[in-house]
């Protein structure tokens, strides 16, 4: 200890002894006065006194306790730092601040902090925090009246006492140009109008009118944006802002779709709809191209009329999509994937077809179709059944005695076995990996095509060589049937396997009374040439009174919702073979007058199931994606788990909400 410390703690010593020592004086003073012109007992006058200079000295103690504290904590700096750090901190130009770790209250500060932080005597006893207010967004960063600040925390040890060394740098400039480069950082977006090509066949008069109608708009609104828009393609267009724009883009709610749509053809007014794609990803150019591609191609398998942005993080976020995709003409691209498909099955060393889990007829009649065009290149073929399921027992049994199928149908269990490096997985009617029939097996194959109808709702973890996504159409069978019209020879369809697909047709269609076009009928007449029997497909549909019975169970407990829902819970818990009868349920609850959509929930197992209907005016594919589900505009499915029967109930509201009040004000 330096004379200078030690006169100063000599100091503090002196100041705190100073008014006790000087009330004792005044104490003996007084009790001499009292003892010689007074007849008080001298005994009780002096117990008297020495009460009152204790309580005296007590109460001053305790006042002036926290000023004495401060400074003793304050001695402790020279032995906590040192006489450099202490010197270099005292004179620095960056503002410095030491707080007690437990109360995180500023005990000392050198003068940098005092002009830039708070001025003179007023930090002290002040939270760090406080000072310096965290931002939310960087831990580092911090804000003090205007100015951002990077912080750096450094806890620091004195004997039993632990105290918080801040430093604080100035970086607002910094922060500001980084913030005025990132608004003025150029983004990238793809944008592409879904049906013009599709209303030419019907109203080649009004084509034209339109396609300028929909121009003019895209370019309004690249105007007000201050962007750069160019056609690189008919009906397709590059578009390129400034990322500050995007902000309001999505305070709006990409409300250019609602504009789109107000432009309008035929007798049937028919909406003009597009689909964009936004990179917002961090990295070049190129980068930046190549999300929006992928964004686009997302917007397009979800079914167009909508906007899909891919963010810094990895995430992506959806706007729109509240229109019913308008069935395509064109077999442009089934041909294109066709020939793509068969070219991978024959580098292939086998081939395996998997659907989704509890298949339907349209799951099974799609693989049955790919099985076939495997067979057709020569290529060892099996297709993942799940015997156990009752749902498919009429299936298996049209297609078991046929020769070529002999081995063909195997177990999840027994297909992990057959992959090999070189193994093609076909994954059909489904593109959601949580309800893959295997999901390890599309984790253990290196080569993966998808072909389904449902709209998408994530990107897979292995890309696949082929995705074909066509949400347009009615069946993953329309699909799979346009495929072999185009490369199967005519004779190499079984009357069985044209059964069975044309089972998934009428499934899906409800018997040909919704999301229908003149693909979906041009397909089924494909497979009446090929053999199949319209009465004995009708076989598959008689319902069994077990699923008769099972159906009474969705039919006492239904809610009807914000008037235009239905919402039915099944009594009790159920099983694997109440999936077919539940999804009955939700297409009878449709018949009821007014409701737009229907939900049917039952618990099996573990988890609450949940299948929704939709008389092609409400998403319920948008609703169920709020609870992890997917599927079609029309019909889509969830399943939840860890969670119970009314708390699903309650999130369904929820969602249901949500769409609805978006829905409305989309429209104002």
């Amino acid at each position: 200890m330096n004379n200078n410390e030690m006169r100063k703690r000599l100091q503090n010593v002196s100041s705190a002894l100073l008014v006790p020592s000087l009330g004792a004086v005044a104490m003996i003073a007084i009790f001499a006065i009292l003892a010689s012109f007074t007849s008080f007992n001298k005994i009780y006058t002096a117990a008297a006194l020495i009460v009152i200079y204790s309580v005296g000295v007590t109460v001053y103690y305790a006042v002036t306790k926290p000023k004495i504290d401060l400074e003793i904590k304050e001695s402790q700096l020279h032995p906590l730092l040192g006489e450099i750090m202490l010197r270099s901190l005292t004179g620095s130009a960056v503002p410095s601040m030491i707080a007690d770790e437990e109360s995180e209250k500023v005990i000392w500060y050198n003068n940098a902090a005092s002009r830039a932080l708070g001025g003179k005597d007023r930090l002290k006893g002040v939270p760090l925090d406080e000072v310096l207010v965290p931002d939310g967004e960087n831990e580092n960063l911090a804000k003090n009246d205007g100015s951002v600040y990077e912080t750096t925390r450094t806890v620091i040890t004195a004997g039993d006492k632990k105290y918080i060394l801040c430093t604080a740098v100035d970086v607002t400039e910094r922060e500001t140009a980084k913030k005025t480069l990132a608004e003025r950082e150029l983004t990238v977006a793809y944008v592409m109008v879904d049906n013009l090509d599709e209303l030419l066949h019907h109203e080649q008069e009004e084509y034209r009118v339109a396609a300028a109608g929909t121009e003019a708009i895209l370019r309004a609104w690249a105007a007000e944006a201050d962007g750069i828009l160019k056609e690189y393609q008919s009906d397709r267009y590059i578009f390129i802002f400034e990322a500050k724009k995007f902000d309001e883009f999505a305070e709006h709610r990409f409300d250019i779709l609602d504009k789109i749509r107000e432009i309008r053809v035929g007798t049937g007014s028919i909406p003009i709809t597009v689909s964009i794609g936004v990179g917002c990803v961090d990295g070049s150019f190129a980068d930046k191209e190549k999300a929006a591609q992928a964004a686009l191609e997302m917007a397009l398998q979800r079914g167009g009329d909508q906007v899909v942005v891919k963010n810094r993080d990895g995430s992506q976020s959806i706007y729109g999509g509240r229109t019913k995709m308008i069935q395509k003409k064109a077999k442009v691209r089934a041909r294109i994937i066709a020939n793509e498909l068969l070219v991978h099955m024959s580098e292939a060393s086998n081939v395996i077809i998997m659907a989704h889990k509890r298949p339907d007829f349209d799951a099974i009649g799609s693989s049955i179709g790919l099985a076939r065009l495997a067979m057709f290149c020569g290529v060892p073929v099996n297709v993942v059944t799940d015997f156990s399921f009752g749902g498919i027992e009429k299936c298996l049994e049209r297609i078991k005695d046929e020769p070529d199928y002999k081995g063909v149908l195997v177990s999840r269990e027994a297909a992990m076995d057959l992959v090999t490096p070189d193994t093609l997985l076909v994954i059909t009617d489904v593109n959601n990996p949580n309800v893959f029939e295997e999901p390890h097996l599309a984790e253990s194959c290196s080569k993966i095509i998808i072909i389904d109808h449902h709209r998408k709702t994530a990107e897979f973890p292995t890309e696949p060589l082929i995705s074909y996504i066509e949400p347009s159409a009615s069946a993953a069978c329309e699909l799979v049937c346009e495929m072999l019209e185009l490369v199967l020879p005519e004779d190499l369809l079984l009357k069985s396997e044209a059964d069975l697909m044309l089972a998934g047709i009428l499934l899906d269609t409800n018997q040909f009374r919704k999301n229908t076009g003149t693909r979906t009928f041009s397909t089924a007449l494909y497979l009446r040439d090929r053999g199949a029997d319209i009465s004995a497909v009708q076989e598959f549909f008689k319902t069994t009174l077990d699923d008769y019975e099972r159906e009474n169970k969705f039919r006492s407990n239904v809610t009807i919702y914000r008037d235009v829902t239905a919402i039915s819970v099944a009594d009790g818990e159920g099983d694997s073979d109440d999936t077919i009868p539940a999804s009955r349920a939700a297409d009878r609850l449709l018949e009821l007058d007014g409701i737009k959509a229907s939900f049917v929930l039952i618990k099996i197992k573990d988890a609450i199931h949940v299948s929704a209907r939709s008389v092609g005016t409400i998403n319920v594919q948008l609703i169920l994606e709020q609870l992890r589900g997917g599927g079609h505009f029309d019909a889509a499915g969830a399943q939840i788990t860890d969670a119970t029967t009314d708390e699903v109930v309650a999130l369904l509201k929820s969602a249901i909400d949500r769409y609805l009040d978006d829905s409305a004000a989309e429209k104002k």
